[in-house]
């Protein structure tokens, strides 16, 4: 890693050259788009640079070693060369963050859709804890979640849940999280003790913006309808339900929450841009990915991505083979550790395609 510092201050001081230019001022397109490429490459170069350091203080530790023979002197230096090689290893970890090259799409917010597929009741009992843990993580970042549409059952499970999630790198964080998660434990209406077996899908979807992606009117089939389902006294007396389906792709977004047709209607545009933004990204991706043999969070939607275990408190995500004897906590909105993890790896595997 620390072979290409010296390829790195290069072009930084390449970059610093341009970015003092007048001339090159002049166009404020590239030198925005030369601020955001040295920002992400300077602290690259300070990380290695304190990754240096270290290995010279782990060096001249390993010196003072061989050479002491007083009983404390060596415990001392035992310890401090201990407490650097894990503030190198945490300096590694930092720095293989901050190589993965930023993804424009990152900073965006999100739409997020959790289903219940296979296993009735307990499995949306379980979209409903993911729900929750989803919920519970983002009140841990600080960001805004909004519930777009629900389904519910009367056990207090999620047939399916549509939110928006907004706030500071919402996309880049839970970009990850789209596939099928299965779920292993015992239900609570099993008599007998036996460990069920069930699975939630899961989309992420970046939330896009009017200028994003163009949806043309004459593509758009909009109908009204009277709201199913329990609600107020307006529900099933008014037209206020709206379903839209974009023609040339034939995706269908149905929005019945709100008592207004109107609100309904734009809520029902932002899922269906996202959709198609996601499809547009996934076209792309694709072509980028061809060379790739594997591939972190591909958004395939049918991946199984991850195990919950309940009766042996443990989760694994598949992609990366990770294993946490933690899953209260991941439960309880935990979720760092694991999203960290997914996002090494697949930095990891884009600086291989570099």
């Amino acid at each position: 890693m620390l072979s290409k510092l010296a390829e790195y201050e290069r072009q930084l001081s390449e970059m610093d050259k341009k970015l003092s230019d007048g001339e090159f001022m002049k166009d404020m397109k590239a030198y925005t788009a030369l601020t955001m490429e040295r920002s992400h490459l300077a602290p690259i170069i300070d990380t290695m640079h304190r990754m240096q350091r270290i290995d010279q203080e782990i060096k001249d530790a390993r010196e003072l070693l061989k050479g002491e023979t007083d009983a404390d002197l060596i415990e001392m230096a035992k310890e401090e060369l201990s407490e650097l090689e894990k503030e190198r290893e945490e300096a590694e970890k930092q720095c293989k963050m901050l190589l993965i090259p930023p993804d424009p799409l990152d900073g965006k917010n999100i739409i997020m859709e959790i289903r219940a597929g296979t296993g009735g009741d307990e499995a949306a009992l379980f979209a409903a804890d993911l729900f929750r843990m989803y919920t519970h993580y983002a009140e841990t970042k600080r960001w805004k979640l909004e519930v777009m549409s629900s389904n519910e059952t009367g056990l207090g499970g999620i047939k399916e849940i549509v939110v928006s999630i907004s706030g500071k790198d919402v996309y880049g964080s839970l970009r990850y999280e789209s596939g099928v998660h299965r779920v292993q434990r015992v239900p609570e209406t099993e008599s007998g003790g036996r460990i069920h077996t069930s699975a939630v899908t899961v989309a992420v979807l970046p939330e896009a913006e009017e200028t994003d992606i163009e949806i043309r009117q004459e593509d758009l089939k909009i109908d009204v309808m009277r709201a199913g389902g329990p609600g107020g006294q307006c529900v099933n007396t008014t037209d206020s339900a709206v379903r839209i389906t974009h023609i040339p792709t034939g995706i269908v977004v149905i929005q019945q929450d709100e008592k207004s047709q109107i609100k309904n209607k734009a809520k029902a545009l932002r899922v269906l841009r996202a959709r198609l933004y996601d499809m547009e990204e996934a076209k792309k991706q694709k072509e980028r990915a061809e060379a790739r043999k594997s591939q972190v969070g591909s958004g395939d939607r049918s991946e199984r991505i991850r195990t919950y275990n309940f009766p042996q408190n443990r989760l694994t995500d598949h992609r990366i083979n990770l294993t946490l004897y933690k899953l209260e906590q991941v439960m309880n909105g935990d979720l760092e550790e694991v999203i960290e993890a997914l996002k090494i790896a697949s930095g990891e595997e884009a600086l291989k395609d570099a």
